[in-house]
């Protein structure tokens, strides 16, 4: 509003009436300039992120190097540098260790090549007099011997009744039966279909590659028939599944996390592959029973976690996806998520700046120290110690979100991270309650990542027949990698068991299997 002195009105009231105008113009432009700023902060934050991402390094350690011009949610006031100044008094020194090449397995076969001097150089370079051997020195080198195939034929031979014969009664020609396999009146053994499923389940080679590897040892194996290979023994391998599925949910604790998953012949653009894990996703000498099985659907629906958790009521860490809340399990929430949030928040203020996130990202630090001191205890000595030492931390993060939520703009990178904190601040707390819940869902995270990398090498399913299939064959391939067990061996040993028809189960569990 342009406002002429000469031109100002001698009544008081029109006076009044002009500048209240005047003053309501100015603190609407102020606020479409305070508006403008924080989309253009947002934009400059997410910009900064991107670039990290695509240029940075993927550790959360070390956020990226920006130049975004601190804004004043950024800006620490003494109260944060008090809890940054606690923080950073007690920090222990990092100790780096330096790695060292393993040793060669002793049980491998070897092959000692011994390179000795020529008998007229085994004399003395000085006096001529002959050399003496007065010891030697050994390297190790690895070689790759390639894979061979073999084709198994089976002879059974016929009998018949010589005297029937003689006396032309009908005989009977006996011929002893054909041992169960994976896939009757197929070419294919267990070993082949084992290696089939380690190759594309493990290793991420699709079948179109296999298919060329076996043109290559002169075998005509087409992807369709090896597709449908895999599928049976998906369907071969479900009753074990099913016992493995029951063992899971008799478990106190199990993670969940959900990834998506593209399939050609399906009503919706996008499916979803579910996880459900509990244990250690390493070897911990069958202190726990580690157990990571898939659960496909052509939905997120929360329909999907509440049908394979069929009334389950422990507890369930997850991140903090909605769906998740409408099972009958008690939520912990996932540390990591929240930190990562805080991580983008610090990847927004700039190189070399500290400011508000650095706060809450010293203060998680802090909890994951306790948790890195603790891991070795047990379930109770870990709930005591998170009683007396996480508990306190928490309590001051919490205050520290309530104190500062309001004064920050909520789309702004610092903004989001706050406000996930305050949402889901009762099932970040959850871990406190039971020293068997782990503080973050990286568990989960972990057993969907060997999924994710697969995907972005067969990139599809083609049906949902072949999506359950896959479902349920890397719920094996990653269930025997989580006990310490050779993949290929331990479905081979399933697959020849399951041929059977066993009247239990319980002996092909991983943990019940003993591999020399």
């Amino acid at each position: 509003m342009k406002i002429d002195a000469n031109s100002l009105p001698n009544d008081p009231e029109q006076l009044k009436k002009m500048l209240l105008e005047l003053q309501q113009a100015m603190a609407e432009k102020d606020k479409e300039l305070a508006k403008q700023n924080e989309i253009i902060h947002g934009l400059l934050e997410r910009y900064e992120i991107a670039r990290r991402k695509a240029f940075g390094k993927s550790s959360e350690k070390n956020p990226g190097e920006g130049e975004i011009f601190n804004e004043a949610e950024e800006t620490l006031d003494e109260a944060d540098k008090v809890l940054l100044a606690e923080v950073d008094s007690k920090k222990a020194p990092a100790i780096k260790n330096k790695q060292k090449r393993k040793p060669l397995p002793k049980d491998l076969p070897r092959k000692v090549v011994t390179i000795d001097l020529p008998v007229d150089e085994q004399i003395c370079d000085c006096c001529q007099s002959s050399l003496h051997k007065i010891g030697e020195s050994r390297s190790e080198k690895l070689e790759f011997v390639p894979a061979h195939i073999k084709v198994i034929e089976t002879v059974r031979p016929k009998y018949a009744c010589k005297q029937c014969e003689k006396t032309g009664i009908a005989n009977h020609i006996k011929t002893p039966p054909m041992p169960s396999t994976p896939i009757p009146k197929g070419i294919a053994t267990a070993s082949l279909l084992s290696q089939l499923i380690t190759a594309k389940y493990q290793y991420g080679l699709p079948l179109y590659r296999q298919e060329s590897l076996f043109n290559d040892y002169g075998i005509s194996l087409s992807r369709q028939t090896m597709s449908d290979w895999l599928i049976r023994c998906s369907e071969l391998l479900m009753p074990l599944y099913v016992v493995l599925k029951n063992e899971l949910l008799a478990q106190a604790v199990i993670h969940a996390d959900e990834t998506p998953l593209k399939v050609i012949r399906e009503e919706k653009t996008t499916s979803y592959m579910w996880v459900y894990c509990c244990g250690e996703d390493k070897l911990n000498n069958n202190k726990t029973k580690n157990i990571v099985l898939y659960d496909y659907h052509n939905s997120r629906a929360a329909q999907c976690p509440i049908t394979f958790l069929d009334g389950y009521s422990n507890y369930l860490q997850v991140d903090g996806y909605a769906a998740y809340g409408k099972t009958n399990a008690i939520l912990a929430g996932c540390m990591a998520h929240a930190r990562r949030k805080f991580i983008d928040a610090k990847t927004a203020q700039g190189k070399n700046k500290t400011g508000k996130a650095d706060v809450v990202l010293s203060l998680i630090g802090k909890l994951y120290g306790i948790e890195s001191n603790i891991k070795t205890k047990t379930s109770d000595e870990k709930h005591q110690v998170r009683q007396d030492k996480s508990k306190p931390i928490l309590d001051k993060i919490n205050a520290w979100v309530t104190n500062n939520k309001e004064k920050i703009p909520p789309k702004s990178k610092l903004g989001e991270a706050l406000t996930y904190w305050y949402n889901q601040a009762h099932k970040l707390e959850t871990y406190l309650k039971d020293g068997r819940i782990n503080i973050d869902n990286n568990r989960a995270e972990r057993a969907v990542k060997p999924f994710v990398i697969g995907r972005k090498n067969w990139l599809f399913s083609n049906t949902s027949r072949g999506a359950n299939a896959s479902a349920i064959l890397y719920s094996f391939v990653e269930t025997a990698k989580a006990n310490g067990l050779l993949v290929d061996s331990y479905l081979q040993t399933c697959l020849n068991e399951l041929a059977q028809k066993p009247e239990s189960l319980e002996h092909l569990l991983p943990w019940n299997i003993k591999q020399g």
